[in-house]
């Protein structure tokens, strides 16, 4: 025992423990702090906090209490490539995350971050200022691109007809990767699911618990069965033998069995960068170049460029909070669409 530290001080810098009948709710409770933000977020939040900690240990500094100084020395170190060893400077979109994660961080430990301190505030906006690039944005799959995509995979096997649906599904809707994955077959019917399908006559109702809330995705029937989401839907789920719980899940024992376990929403980006790679999109650039321009995001963004409707209803698909974030995703759709040079008499 530290010297003139009785032990009545001691016992009481000790949290109370509480009685055992609270036990319960402080489990749920424990849940509930969790389900505030996704599993990618809080590993990433995780890794980011690790990584400052790392720093201020080589530094010998302290990353408790949060300390604005430090804050921005480390985020200037991340600017410059020096906050690791034979490190890289980080992109500023990387550096924000980073900031973003420490204060996240001291909140959970209770204590808090000023980032409008000029300590931090004034070099994050010189690290802007500095090294801010525009946003590297994934290609848009256009539907020529994912027929032929389509091509590349095997009917004939569980794992080929789980794909199809998977792209189709994530195309027509317009679906983040983690709300793909994270489907059920029914609704309450499982505890990690982020949504449920519901297949009628006219095509699938998807509900989805997304970044901006509950909202439904209605993903109609195609012009013939060959690029239908709802028939490659309808196909995986009978050949799948899925009754209940998740809807896409891995493909066991050489392809010949179905499993009980979810997809990793990181599988949906590899299915796309593989089958893009295989059909050949974008063939004028090299593989390493083509595998750099697809992920899952392809999916969304294809479809916001190729949807020849009013754009409010690819906003509402999307589930966007504004028609701006929308236009980001139409890549290619209204470029030189209104040419103002002609319109100005040149």
């Amino acid at each position: 025992m530290a010297e003139g530290k009785s032990a009545t001080a001691v016992a009481a810098s000790v949290p109370p423990r509480l009685p055992t009948h609270l036990q319960d709710l402080t489990d749920r409770a424990r849940g509930y702090v969790e389900a505030a933000s996704s599993v990618n977020t809080r590993k990433a939040y995780a890794s980011d906090w690790k990584h400052f900690s790392a720093w201020c240990r080589r530094q010998n500094l302290a990353a408790l209490p949060p300390d604005p100084e430090v804050v921005g020395l480390y985020i200037t170190a991340c600017a410059s490539g020096t906050a690791e060893r034979g490190g890289k400077p980080n992109t500023v979109s990387t550096i924000e995350r980073r900031l973003a994660a420490i204060g996240w961080n001291c909140a959970q430990r209770g204590t808090k971050l000023d980032r409008k301190d000029r300590a931090i505030a004034t070099v994050m906006a010189g690290i802007r200022n500095r090294h801010a690039a525009p946003p590297r944005q994934k290609e848009a799959l256009l539907p020529e691109d994912l027929i032929a995509m389509l091509e590349t995979l095997d009917r004939g096997t569980l794992r080929g007809l789980r794909d199809r649906a998977m792209l189709l599904v994530g195309f027509a809707g317009g679906l983040r990767r983690s709300e793909i994955t994270g489907l059920d077959l029914g609704r309450d019917q499982s505890e990690d699911g982020r949504g449920w399908i519901e297949i009628f006559d006219k095509g699938v109702l998807v509900t989805l618990r997304g970044k901006t809330g509950w909202r439904e995705v209605e993903i109609g029937r195609g012009s013939s069965d060959a690029t239908c989401p709802v028939t490659a839907l309808e196909t995986w789920i009978r050949f799948a033998k899925i009754a209940r719980g998740p809807l896409f899940r891995r493909v066991t024992g050489q392809g010949k069995d179905v499993g009980p376990d979810r997809l990793n929403d990181q599988e949906v980006a590899r299915l796309v960068k593989k089958a893009a790679l295989a059909a050949g999109v974008r063939g004028d650039l090299s593989e390493a170049e083509r595998a750099q321009k697809f992920a899952g995001h392809s999916l969304r963004a294809g479809l916001a460029s190729s949807a020849e409707v009013d754009e409010r209803h690819v906003q509402k698909q999307l589930g966007h909070a504004s028609a701006e974030m929308t236009r980001r995703y139409q890549r290619r759709r209204d470029r030189f669409r209104v040419n103002l040079t002609k319109a100005a008499g040149l």
